[in-house]
Order: C-alpha cells, then structure tokens, then sequence
C-alpha cells in the first residue's frame, strides 16, 4: 500500500500562484499512491481558493480515486452559500467506512477548528484506518488535548471487538479497523514533548509509532516546511508533518521518503510504503 500526505497550502506554490493541477501533478509525479491525504483544502473561501470548491477540482483531477472531503469548518453566509475548509483523502482502493472526527478546542484561543479525517480502506492485508489531520498551530495546550483525543480514537479502536459486514442499517456492525496511518501537519517537531505523547505512547492497544524512525533508525527527520517559504518560516526549515503506523503496520514499512524539492506548498510531500 503507497500513501502520500501533504499539507497542500490550498494549492498555494511559494510563487503565490494557487494552482490544483500543478498540486496534483508534483504528487503523482513523486508517488504513484493509492491514498493521498491533502491537508488545507478550501471550498469558497474567496481568499484562499477564489471562490471554487477545490474538493470538487481535486476529485476531478484524481478522477479514478474515491474522494472523501470533510471540513473542520463549515459556515453559511447571509446569502445562504457554504463555506467550508477541511483535509481531504482520495483513494484507489476500497473505502468501506468513513468518519470525520472534531477535535477539542479548549481555551481561549480561536484560530481555526481543527479535525481528524477518518477513512477505512481496504488494503491487501487487511483493512486500515486512514487518519488524516492537522492540529493547531497557535496553542500547545489545544494541540495537546488534540493529541489526546487521537490517541482516544485509536486506543477505542485497538481495545474494541472486531466487527464487520455488508452495513446495510445503522444498527448493523461497523467496521473498526485497529491497525492505521495518522498522518498530516501536526504542528509540533521531533523536538516537541508533545511528539513523544504519539510515538512513545504505552496505552492499551496497538500504539503508534514514527514510521520515519522504523524506516530510518538514528537518521534525522527531513525537513517538511520552510525550505522556500522564508517569510512564514523566518527561523528557517523544520519537520512538523509526519506519518505514525501503528506497531503492526511497523515491519511492513518498507519506505518513506521527504519530496524536498518542490515549492508547490510551503509543505513537502511525504510517501510512504507498506508491504502487501
């Protein structure tokens, strides 16, 4: 299974040109993924996305992948139109259970609700939840209780019965998968106390781990931010993006790989692949 996470800027190049297709490109041209996470996506929020509803473009432009758009905003104007902002998963394979999860927003700052993405596929070895996020920038203490909440998820996930079947009626078993990828701009860096709540976590379950680590034992992270955008990184280039593959998933890791050089986003991509 090949997955690529990143947090697209709403398709904002650091050339301050807002270009989709070229989004779209640099990302297929750099993995030929069955998943790929957006982060920043923008439906008509005429300041980042000129009005469009970039979940639409970004389906049509990865026509042959199912699209699974969810916001961690969604507001309606006095004229009665939408305006939504959110991540977004696309993806090739099967996608048999989706959830879209609000993340806690505790204290007194209120910059921007944040939200995890929560999508179910089916790879060749099973199924797997697809976590995709993007917690708060301005505030450890609301990234802090985000952390937790993911952290909930997937221990709720990992301790849970098994379940499955066809979900023909609400009341019917789910599917809750506790082997996942949670990916996405998290805000904080390898540094970060908050980085290990994630990676050394020992809570009941199947816990994450850093799949950077597993692949690169003792080798720096690559950077994920800040390369070419010196303006919103004045302190220069730093890892905040990332990919945790819960300890199951850990031997099946057989690549993950920083794309440093495109300017597309202030963000680079970030691949990974699991062994069938």
């Amino acid at each position: 299974m090949r997955l690529l996470t990143w947090n697209i800027q709403c398709g904002r190049g650091c050339d301050g040109v807002t270009d989709l297709a070229r989004i779209v490109s640099v990302a297929r041209e750099f993995a030929d993924a069955d998943v790929y996470c957006f982060q920043e996506v923008s439906d008509n929020f005429s300041n980042l996305d000129g009005g469009k509803d970039q979940s639409a473009e970004l389906a049509s432009l990865l026509s042959g992948y199912r699209a699974v758009f969810r916001p961690a905003i969604e507001t309606i104007d006095g004229d009665g139109r939408s305006h939504r902002f959110g991540n977004m998963t696309l993806s090739r394979l099967p996608v048999v259970q989706i959830a879209n999860h609000l993340l806690p927003w505790p204290g007194s700052v209120r910059s921007m609700r944040r939200h995890a993405l929560d999508v179910t596929i089916l790879a060749a070895f099973g199924p797997v939840r697809i976590v995709n996020t993007h917690l708060e920038y301005h505030s450890a203490s609301q990234r802090e209780a985000q952390i937790t909440r993911l952290l909930d998820l997937q221990e709720e996930a990992s301790t849970s019965p098994r379940t499955g079947g066809l979900h023909v009626e609400p009341y019917a078993a789910q599917t809750l998968a506790a082997s996942s990828l949670l990916c996405g701009d998290f805000n904080f860096d390898v540094s970060d106390p908050q980085y290990n709540l994630i990676h050394e976590s020992t809570r009941p379950g199947l816990c994450y781990r850093d799949a950077w680590r597993v692949c690169h034992p003792g080798q720096p992270h690559a950077f994920t931010c800040g390369l070419y955008d010196h303006a919103q990184w004045s302190n220069g280039p730093d890892c905040r993006d990332f990919i945790f593959a819960t300890e199951d998933l850990s031997n099946r890791v057989r690549h993950i790989e920083v794309d440093g050089n495109t300017a597309a986003s202030d963000h680079q991509p970030i691949f990974i692949e699991l062994a069938g």
